[in-house]
């Protein structure tokens, strides 16, 4: 049974995933579960999501919790300080012998994508925000506020301009859509009433799971479509690019790096994107990011308990 094992969350609105380091920083275990952000699936679904994360990484690994020397959950809706007033206490009873730190799940992306250093991390999933650091240690954002008020260029924002632009294409009020005949099939719906009532009762579970509808559109010719993804790639461009103003970058070289759900799908959004990130830093350098955030949260929390 590993010693002084070091455990990383990135829990957002659709998944949870937990990742495991021994003291080296070399990788034992990591898991999948359901989603982790509590202001969006409350906190007994977040606590039950982190909780299986950590059961199945801890038995891959053939550790325990006491074994669990740091944490680091970096949950979306963590950047409020009532969240983690909740998380913290939960996780440190679960992890007794822990150094536990409860952060933004931003924070762990960033650490992902440029460690210690300067860097700038736009994410898009369920919701979206830009979160980066200057040479000097300043810290900028930019989005994260929700679907209430913001999120846009997210899967979920895709989705609900999606509806709308179907919706107003029925009333002859914006241009027709191949979205229209494939909306209710993709979701194994039967009608426009039952579509607003599961809006209502559940818009997490609908506008998301739009937004390959969307793409397949797109790629397919159709107008409306790549309008919504143009819309995206926009907001998501101009959340960017305040955070690089706000750090004074857009002259300097450091890694841009893009994370979440939404990319890597529509090669038209991602060009559109680009060309928009590359106006504001054109010397930075624009990746996909591919450690995932899990493993740099699992990162800080062994750098955390080292100091």
């Amino acid at each position: 049974m590993p010693d002084n094992v070091f455990l990383g969350f990135d829990g957002g609105g659709t998944k949870t995933e937990a990742v495991l380091l021994d003291a080296a920083g070399t990788e034992l275990a990591r898991a999948l579960s359901g989603p982790s952000n509590p202001l969006r699936v409350g906190f007994d679904t977040a606590f039950e999501s982190l909780t299986a994360a950590a059961r199945e990484t801890l038995a891959a690994a053939g550790a325990a919790p006491e074994n669990v020397r740091g944490v680091c959950a970096g949950l979306a809706g963590a950047g409020r300080p009532a969240v983690v007033k909740l998380v913290e206490p939960f996780l440190k009873k679960m992890f007794p012998h822990a150094l536990v730190h409860v952060t933004a799940d931003f924070t762990v992306a960033l650490e992902a994508a440029a460690g210690a250093g300067p860097g700038v991390v736009l994410i898009a999933g369920t919701g979206s925000c830009a979160f980066g650091r200057n040479s000097d240690g300043r810290f900028a954002r930019a989005g994260g506020y929700g679907p209430w008020v913001g999120d846009e260029g997210s899967a979920y924002d895709i989705g609900r301009q999606a509806v709308s632009a179907v919706l107003h294409a029925r009333d002859t009020l914006a241009p027709s859509t191949l979205l229209e005949e494939q909306l209710l099939p993709a979701l194994e719906l039967s009608d426009w009433g039952e579509l607003i009532e599961r809006i209502a009762k559940n818009p997490d579970a609908v506008f998301p799971n739009l937004f390959p509808l969307v793409v397949r559109a797109s790629d397919e010719g159709d107008e409306v479509a790549r309008k919504i993804l143009n819309t995206a790639a926009g907001a998501l461009g101009r959340i960017a690019g305040s955070v690089i103003i706000s750090l004074g970058l857009r002259k300097e070289k450091f890694p841009l790096a893009k994370c979440g759900g939404v990319f890597g799908h529509s090669a038209h959004l991602e060009a559109k994107l680009g060309a928009l990130l590359a106006n504001f830093a054109p010397a930075a350098t624009l990746f996909d990011l591919r450690d995932s955030p899990a493993l740099g949260a699992a990162r800080l929390a062994l750098r955390l308990s080292a100091t």
